[in-house]
């Protein structure tokens, strides 16, 4: 029997977690472009971001199981709840405890940016729960997507950068498109892989109501159009042209794209999920150090 510790960490996913660091990582790159960066904003707006990602991981994995949606028949990484590894209980308690302690570093950045962050704060954690949990769960009704590209998008970048700046600005808004589009690109991977269990759960996912084909189109789509935003950036504001260089993730892209078009087994999508988390992190990396070259 493996360890508490890494069931602990492997229910944390850290394998999604660059969702939440990749948009820290645009806005506050792109805010440290017009002016002096604060060091302490930034760290409790990384660590409060990965707390919620946490949090809406932990909440997944006790939610799904109780709605049904983890089975034996699962293929994707071990869900503790399910496997009985982490009593339901305990699984529900950490996520209350971890969304508390976003809550905390949220007080400090809230003072710091007044009602927007505030409304961003609580509507962040109040979708994180309701995304599996609720008579009308986002990701039951087929509005994962939706949730995904917003908040882990240009909510998140634009509120980095916002409490760099108290200031906001359309470029940061499109540029916030990107880390959105890519942990959409996550997430399909997660539903084309699971359309299985979840159409015996009823969880209504895309991929569950439009099949197999969508999710890789869904897919494609996602990564190729967060290449287009800092092309678009670039040729807009006539400058900050080397963030062109997170257009190399489309090579790094180009293997997983391949996999799925092969329609794989189900547990070669767990690889898929993985580089597609890689690719996240890489982008926001590439665009954040060119945007300031």
């Amino acid at each position: 029997m493996q360890s508490k510790l890494k069931t602990w960490i492997q229910s944390a996913r850290p394998k999604t977690l660059p969702a939440a660091v990749g948009p820290v990582l645009i806005g506050s790159a792109m805010a440290f472009s017009d002016g002096p960066l604060n060091i302490g904003v930034l760290l409790a707006t990384l660590l409060a971001a990965v707390l919620i990602q946490i949090g809406t991981n932990f909440a997944n994995d006790y939610y799904d199981f109780v709605k049904g949606a983890d089975t034996t028949d699962r293929v994707g990484p071990v869900r503790a709840t399910q496997s009985g590894l982490v009593k339901p209980a305990q699984m529900k308690k950490a996520f209350i405890i971890t969304f508390g302690l976003a809550v905390l570093l949220g007080a400090y950045l809230v003072w710091r940016g007044g009602l927007p962050i505030l409304i961003i704060g609580v509507a962040s954690v109040v979708c994180a729960v309701l995304y599996t949990a609720g008579p009308f769960p986002l990701a039951y009704v087929g509005l994962g997507e939706v949730f995904v590209v917003v908040f882990f998008g240009p909510v998140a970048t634009g509120g980095t950068y916002y409490l760099q700046t108290l200031s906001i600005n359309a470029d940061i808004i499109i540029a916030g498109l990107a880390p959105g589009l890519l942990s959409t690109a996550i997430l399909a991977v997660n539903n084309f892989r699971d359309i299985k269990t979840d159409k015996i759960a009823g969880k209504k996912t895309l991929a569950v109501r439009f099949g197999y084909n969508f999710g890789v189109a869904e897919y494609i789509s996602c990564i190729v159009v967060a290449c287009l935003v800092p092309l678009y950036l670039s040729i807009s504001s006539r400058s900050h042209y080397f963030c062109n260089l997170s257009l190399l993730t489309l090579v790094i892209a180009v293997g997983p794209i391949k996999t799925i078009l092969s329609k794989p087994d189900p547990e070669t999508l767990n690889n898929v999920l993985a580089q597609t988390g890689k690719l996240l992190l890489i982008y926001s990396v590439l665009f954040s150090a060119g945007w300031l070259l």
